[in-house]
């Protein structure tokens, strides 16, 4: 069987490519990074992929804000292309960057599949700078996201300056509804944070950290799911593994497992 081909977007300030094409590979995909220009020039197509992840980093030094002159260039080029990507039933992942790109597309959260409406936004956090840290993540498994089946709970790093997710209520209460909010920023106890600083680290309504459209097919987050894939990448991993050592147990059972990797293991998997 062809393996299922993954399309990790690259160049303008965007990072984060490397780590997030290993992780599909990791998961068994073909991954391919594209520079954004290959896609507008015709030289790759997104006919020959099943998956389209949109990367962190800083695309267009942020100009004009968080993601903006990316998804204007895309839409302004590529809006169609994509349009007919997401209608043939692929997959589409936003991280971090790539979320703020696709929230300011209008590719989520999608509501009454319309994906060219922009009714959200991810903004300045409220502690006014750059967040570097890692967060408790709850998972909804109410939601439809393809990425997220069989996970309850996880803990990842952000690293956002713009990462406060704001609607209004009524676009709320709709994600609310339809179980679109997939991932909220959680307290130790897995509970939701409540706005509570530093477990939301940006002040996003209502907890959020990540959305899915209603279809579950696309999905946009503020954390990293690339930067946990492995034991080592967690920063108490020292600790975890000597605890593992004097009990005998495995460092899974030791501390947080590398969840991360799961969400590409869930896309690849979609399609088998």
């Amino acid at each position: 069987m062809s393996k299922i081909r993954a399309l990790v977007l690259t160049g303008y300030g965007l990072n984060c490519d490397h780590e997030t094409a290993y992780a599909f590979e990791l998961a068994g995909a073909l991954s391919e990074r594209v520079h954004i220009n290959s896609l507008i020039e015709g030289n790759e197509s997104l006919d020959n992929f099943n998956i389209m992840a949109f990367v962190g980093g800083f695309s267009w030094a942020d100009d004009h804000g968080a993601g903006v002159i990316q998804a204007v260039r895309m839409k302004t080029n590529l809006g169609d292309k994509i349009l007919e990507f997401i209608e043939s039933g692929k997959l589409l992942l936003g991280i971090c960057n790539g979320f703020q790109t696709i929230i300011n597309l209008g590719l989520l959260p999608g509501l009454d599949n319309d994906y060219t409406n922009r009714c959200a936004a991810l903004t300045y956090n409220d502690c006014g700078r750059f967040r570097n840290d890692w967060v408790y993540l709850k998972v909804n498994t109410d939601s439809p996201c393809v990425f997220t089946r069989d996970l309850t709970h996880m803990e990842l790093p952000v690293r956002h300056g713009e990462g406060k997710f704001l609607a209004d209520k009524a676009i709320l209460d709709r994600i609310s509804a339809q179980s679109m909010s997939v991932l909220q920023y959680a307290l130790p106890n897995e509970n939701p944070a409540g706005g509570k600083f530093p477990f939301n680290p940006n002040g996003s309504l209502n907890d959020i950290a990540g959305i899915c459209d209603p279809t579950g097919k696309i999905f946009g987050l503020m954390p990293h799911p690339e930067a946990f894939i492995h034991p080592t990448n967690h920063p108490d991993y020292t600790r975890y593994h000597q605890r593992a050592k004097r009990t005998g147990k495995n460092i899974a059972q030791c501390g947080m497992p590398p969840l991360g990797i799961k969400i590409f293991e869930n896309a690849v998997s979609y399609f088998a």
